[in-house]
């Protein structure tokens, strides 16, 4: 395994030094981990653009306060965060940290329904323009971290093929009589 490092200040104090996994992970832990330090590393590095892509984010960390202060101190003017699920009902039901945040910053989350994409061919991904995990295995949770341009790029491609069969979901505000 091979780790990469990067160092910033999040809700003013320091934030330690994440090691980005480059390479093969298994296990709901460690897939868990690399979507914490990936967000680390997003608010440390000033990414840009995040796309989240998952069936329905049932299993990733986003119900837990240090997942959501990290997106917190990533969000700002300039970024964009786009997640595209088949549902997004377990965010709905089960991580009300995730549902505030999409509130307070529904103009930087663009939240997408793929419900053409076929449930058992879903791509589980985060994917950014500096590193990218890509779950490959559901039943043992494997799958790969990379900084690899053209690995991303492949990841860049599968997701957006995935966003071309979207439409809005997941809204920041419901509105009603």
């Amino acid at each position: 395994m091979k780790f990469c490092t990067n160092g910033v200040k999040m809700a003013g104090r320091r934030m330690t030094d994440v090691a980005l996994l480059q390479g093969k992970f298994s296990g709901h832990v460690a897939f868990s981990q690399l979507i914490r330090d990936g967000l680390q590393s997003a608010t440390q590095q000033g990414w840009s653009q995040m796309v989240w892509c998952d069936v329905n984010f049932e299993d990733w960390p986003l119900r837990e306060k240090v997942v959501v202060d990290a997106l917190y101190a990533w969000a700002q003017r300039g970024r964009q965060l786009t997640m595209l699920a088949h549902s997004y009902e377990s965010v709905v039901r089960y991580q009300p940290r995730m549902v505030a945040f999409r509130k307070s910053w529904g103009h930087i989350v663009d939240c997408r329904l793929c419900k053409q994409v076929d449930v058992a061919k879903f791509p589980s991904i985060m994917w950014s323009p500096v590193w990218a995990v890509k779950r490959t295995e559901f039943d043992s949770c494997s799958g790969f971290a990379t900084s690899d341009v053209r690995k991303r790029v492949q990841l860049q491609e599968e997701l957006r093929e995935s966003q071309r069969h979207s439409s809005p979901g997941f809204p920041a505000t419901v509105l009603g009589l």
